[in-house]
């Protein structure tokens, strides 16, 4: 031990000739001493001999950090008792979703597990990975909540609330990046105006998140997704030019927003789909004009169009396996599909089931969902749509077109009914956006 000791000096004797000395026994030093010693005199209680650490280029506490971590890394337990962890991972992403929060309580292993990509990245290349429904639904006194549904057990889930930024905000953007990040974005704040902020929700995590803001403010907007990148056009901010041409892009693997080319015209949209790698955008104009505009990223261009798909063309539609999909009523009962050939809308499915006037049976949004085309209404119910077999009859197949009843169909039901009656049919709550995430 005197010769480690000694050894230890001269190699701090010649700290000019940059020699690095070699790490100290724990009996010589003290920052490898238990922490519960507070003093000197109770370290040399339990290591007769020990001196202070030589080695001034050392950070006791880092150190003692260091070796802590080893320590508990040698000693921890594994994810399941007589299981390699290989082997219990296997079993792990077997569990359902809807089981993953209850998971992160078990133990801190688990739940460094279930906080990190690698666990949901297994399950997804493997895929396990489960989709959800989304919905970003405005509440009667105003404000924004997010729900989840799971289709498998027909649940709706609770979620984190929505940042207080967005709690009310109006006219702002949603959608889905890497498959389980969901970004708000822009908007207008009742208080301070259009914004150029930007948030995201991790289905993973279950966690808000903060990304770059947009280069302009701007509210009331066109968006989409293509290769994973964010695209942003058109809208209003407050000011001379209320009603803007420009248009931007966001690439969450550099983590920047970028300018794009502009519009032909400024253009307010309300209707929006990306159909064979192209954007199509429709709305008003600065003179109020209807209009639609469509853009390639292959070539950084806007063209004017005015053909029979955007004459026909409804809100909401989505883009299936290669077929743009609309809807031909208020509550979703009927289905159309845009012909290439003839260029024009036509009949696709009807449901036979026409749910009622109602403005809280109007259908809100267009999704895919494990492949099924999903129709999701602002009183939270659900239909599948099988449209890989468009000759088949709803009589004959029953599984052709299935209503799910959401979060409280019935009592809506009910309540909607009282209030046509009574001739307050107005709607007091309506869905925003619909996306659905994977995990």
């Amino acid at each position: 031990m005197n010769q480690l000791v000694e050894h230890s000096s001269n190699a701090h004797s010649h700290r000019g000739s940059r020699v690095q000395a070699p790490l100290v026994d724990s009996v010589s030093c003290y920052c490898r001493v238990d922490s519960g010693l507070k003093t000197v005199a109770g370290a040399r209680k339990f290591v007769p001999g020990s001196k202070l650490c030589i080695q001034p280029d050392i950070n006791p506490n880092a150190h003692r950090r260091k070796n802590s971590r080893r320590e508990r890394t040698r000693v921890q337990p594994p994810l399941l008792p007589g299981l390699p962890d290989d082997l219990a991972i296997a079993c792990l992403i077997r569990v359902p979703r809807v089981e993953h929060r209850k998971l992160r309580l078990v133990c801190k292993r688990w739940h460094r597990l279930l906080s990190g990509n690698f666990f949901y990245s297994l399950r997804k290349s493997l895929g396990m990975a489960e989709e959800w429904v989304y919905v970003i639904k405005r509440d009667r006194d105003g404000r924004i909540s997010l729900h989840a549904f799971d289709p498998t057990y027909q649940l709706w889930q609770p979620l984190p609330p929505v940042p207080v930024e967005y709690s009310e905000a109006l006219g702002f953007g949603c959608a889905v990046l890497s498959g389980c990040h969901l970004y708000l974005f822009g908007g207008r704040d009742p208080l301070k105006g259009s914004m150029r902020r930007v948030i995201f929700y991790n289905a993973r995590t279950n966690k808000w998140h903060r990304a770059p803001d947009m280069l302009r403010k701007r509210h009331l907007f066109g968006s989409c997704v293509i290769n994973n990148c964010l695209y942003v056009a058109g809208g209003e901010c407050e000011g001379i030019q209320r009603t803007l041409r420009s248009a931007e892009v966001y690439d969450p693997n550099r983590g920047r927003w970028n300018f794009i080319s502009e519009m032909s015209t400024a253009m307010v949209p309300f209707i929006g789909v990306v159909h064979n790698g192209t954007w199509f955008l429709k709305g008003l104009g600065s003179r109020r004009n209807v209009m639609c505009e469509a853009y390639s990223p292959e070539t950084d261009a806007w063209t004017p169009v005015s053909n029979g798909m955007v004459n026909g063309w409804r809100n909401p539609s989505i883009s299936l396996n290669g077929q743009l999909y609309a809807l031909d009523c208020q509550d979703g009962c009927k289905l159309t599909v845009y012909d290439t050939a003839t260029d024009s809308w036509k009949k696709f499915i009807d449901s036979k089931l026409h749910l009622g006037s109602s403005r809280a049976l109007d259908a809100a949004a267009l999704v895919s969902l494990n492949g099924k085309l999903c129709i999701i209404r602002n009183n939270m119910s659900i239909s599948l749509v099988d449209v890989s077999s468009p000759n088949q009859q709803v009589e004959t197949n029953p599984h052709l077109w299935e209503n799910i009843a959401g979060e409280g169909h019935i009592r809506t039901l009910v309540r909607n009914l009282w209030s046509t009656i009574a001739g307050r049919g107005g709607l007091k709550s309506h869905i925003v956006h619909c996306q659905v995430l994977q995990a």
